[in-house]
C-alpha cells in the first residue's frame, strides 16, 4: 500500500504540484468521518466478547455447530446493518473466540448480499421493488451455501 501512495503521491505532483496536499486533506476529512464508527465498532466488538460466554458462542457457531451454526450465521449477516468498518472488527473478535469458518464466512457473505437495511434503505428505492426482489431472491441462498463450502475446504486444508 506504501508503495501504491508513493506512486500517486509522485503522480500527483507531476499533474500539480498542489494535488498531495489537497489529497492529505481530503483523506484526513473522509479519515475524521470513518473514525467514529470505528471506535464504536471495536467497543461493541469488545463488548461482544465479554457479554457472551464462549462455550454459548461456540454451541451455537463454533465448528461443531454445523449446518445449523451457518444458517445463524447467514441469518445474523442478513438482519446486522452497518458498513465494513463495523462488520469487520466484530467478525474478527468473534473468529478468535472460536466461531467456525463456515458461520463467520455465511455471514459476511449474507451482510454483503442480503443485509435488509441496504435492500430497504438503498436498493428498493433506487432499483425499485421488481429488480431488488428478483436480485435478492436469486441471491438468498448463496451464504449458506458459501459458508458450508468455505467449512468444507477448510476442513481438508488443516
Amino acid at each position: 500500500m506504501a508503495a501504491i501512495l508513493v506512486g500517486l503521491v509522485g503522480f500527483a505532483y507531476w499533474k500539480d504540484p498542489r494535488l498531495p496536499l489537497e489529497g492529505v486533506k481530503d483523506g484526513g476529512k473522509a479519515f475524521l468521518q470513518i473514525l467514529p464508527a470505528m471506535v464504536l465498532a471495536f467497543i461493541a466488538a469488545a463488548l461482544i466478547s465479554r457479554l457472551i460466554p464462549t462455550d454459548v458462542l461456540t454451541a451455537w457457531l463454533g465448528k461443531e455447530a454445523g449446518f445449523r451454526g451457518i444458517c445463524i450465521g447467514t441469518l445474523a449477516g442478513l438482519l446486522t446493518p452497518g458498513g465494513p468498518f463495523v462488520q469487520f472488527p466484530i467478525v474478527a473478535t468473534l473468529y478468535e473466540r472460536g466461531v467456525g469458518v463456515g458461520p463467520v464466512v455465511a455471514y459476511l457473505s449474507a451482510w454483503a448480499l442480503l443485509g435488509i437495511n441496504r435492500l430497504l434503505i438503498f436498493e428498493i428505492p433506487l432499483l425499485g421493488w421488481r429488480l431488488s426482489l428478483c436480485r435478492y431472491l436469486v441471491t438468498l441462498g448463496f451464504p449458506v451455501a458459501i459458508g458450508w463450502m468455505t467449512q468444507q475446504i477448510w476442513n481438508r486444508m488443516t
